[in-house]
């Protein structure tokens, strides 16, 4: 079973990458949905976020307020390194879980790891392949000011707030480019999928 680590930063066509893989026949797992379905009420991570934090990051249901929480942590790095204490253990060990879940499924499966934040949170330990979902940063801006009418101010925060490009890429061992059109972009995740089942 390959298991495949899929990074990149904020708007850099890794989603598209994923979908790509999932309709060759990977199993996605998405970090991105698992950190929401473990800050669910009644969860423990939840739990975890609101005694450090404070009940000003819950909703009058008792969901987590992301905004709120937002404004707490952005810009300070030491609460952000406080919720990432919380949340990335969490989500590495359920990732972990449905790694081995697959796998006792599917021994000849392909796991794809969706996960934007893995130079920051995870490292490359594990990984068969470490993919990187890569377009400059001046486009990745464009693509968040023009698809998910962010300001430009917001939008360079937003790429300024997540690892550089550098460190990102130093992890790689296949880079898809993601700069060009959408099927340029396909094509190569296309071969990577022949790569990675042949």
């Amino acid at each position: 079973m390959p298991l495949i680590a899929l990074t990149g930063g904020i708007a850099s066509g890794k989603s598209t990458i994923a979908r790509r893989l999932a309709e060759h026949g990977a199993v996605v797992i998405d970090a991105d949905a698992l950190v929401r379905e473990l800050q669910q009420p009644g969860r423990p991570v939840l739990a975890a976020i609101a005694a450090e934090f404070g009940d000003g990051v819950l909703t009058a249901s008792g969901e987590l307020d992301r905004p709120a929480l937002g404004a707490l942590v952005f810009g300070d790095p030491d609460r952000l390194a406080r919720l990432n204490g919380i949340v990335h253990p969490a989500v590495r060990t359920e990732s972990q879980r449905r790694f081995r879940e697959a796998l006792d499924a599917d021994p000849g499966a392909v796991v794809v790891y969706d996960v934007p934040l893995l130079a920051e949170a995870r490292g490359t330990g594990e990984w068969d392949r470490v993919v990187v979902a890569h377009a400059p940063a001046d486009i990745r801006i464009t693509r968040l000011a023009e698809h998910r009418g962010m300001s430009e101010t917001e939008a360079r925060a937003r790429v300024a707030n997540q690892a550089s490009d550098e460190e990102r890429l130093k992890l790689a061992d296949v880079v898809i480019d993601t700069s060009g059109t959408l099927e340029e972009t396909l094509a190569q995740a296309d071969a990577l999928w022949g790569s990675l089942t042949s």
